[in-house]
């Protein structure tokens, strides 16, 4: 999913980022609500992640003026205040579930499944060239064959699969994958690939990515 993580605390924000691309989840991560609306207008997002005490306004306000605009998009509250009357506001605001802080990354993962389950559609499934990959159960098939990809792999397929016949950089991909690409051995990503490559490959007969030299790759 492409989501929009809402959250001004420095510490927890990387941390959520981190975790959630390690899941193959594209994260933009605004620090304010004024952030946060700047990067609504200049983007679709699949699922928004909403801290409440933000430092340029409350995140129910966020709320309710975003549902008042026509804003569809699934909202999941994470916020400290645990108080029954703090859900049920942000409920009848227009969030779509709340999550008290602290939680475990898990526990932010089957809501976020459990909300994307009731608009899960056409869209929850991408197609290209034999290969289907299916964005809620995260399974992948090669010619109706499944294909089984560890974490990474299947990240940089999703990512692949998104942006069929763009050249993405090896830059690019480290950020999205790892989220930064500071800390990444570029041979460490050529090494998934080699291996997402190969397991593709074979199940489907042909070749499935083009190396552009001293660039990144390309799916075929």
């Amino acid at each position: 999913m492409n989501l929009l993580l809402v959250e001004d605390d420095p510490r927890l924000g990387p941390l959520l980022r981190q975790g959630l691309a390690e899941q193959a989840h594209t994260v933009q991560w605004a620090q304010a609500r004024g952030v946060a609306c700047d990067a609504l207008r200049g983007a679709r997002f699949d699922l928004v992640i909403l801290d409440l005490g933000l430092p340029d306004g409350d995140g129910l306000e966020a709320v309710r003026d975003w549902r008042a605009s026509g804003f569809k998009t699934p909202i999941l509250i994470v916020s400290g205040r645990n108080r029954p009357e703090d859900r049920a506001k942000a409920l009848e605001l227009g969030a779509d579930d709340y999550l008290p802080k602290p939680f475990g990354l898990a526990e932010l993962l089957a809501k976020m499944r459990a909300l994307t389950r009731r608009d899960a559609a056409e869209d929850a499934v991408l197609v290209h060239k034999g290969i289907r990959l299916d964005l809620v159960g995260r399974h992948v098939f090669a010619n109706e064959r499944p294909v089984e990809l560890s974490d990474r792999e299947y990240a940089l397929l999703v990512h692949f699969m998104r942006n069929s016949g763009r050249v993405l950089t090896r830059t690019l991909l480290a950020e999205k994958v790892w989220s930064s690409h500071y800390d990444v051995d570029m041979n460490l990503l050529d090494v998934f690939m080699s291996r997402l490559r190969g397991k593709l490959e074979t199940a489907l007969g042909r070749p499935v990515f083009r190396t552009v030299r001293g660039i990144g790759y390309r799916l075929l």
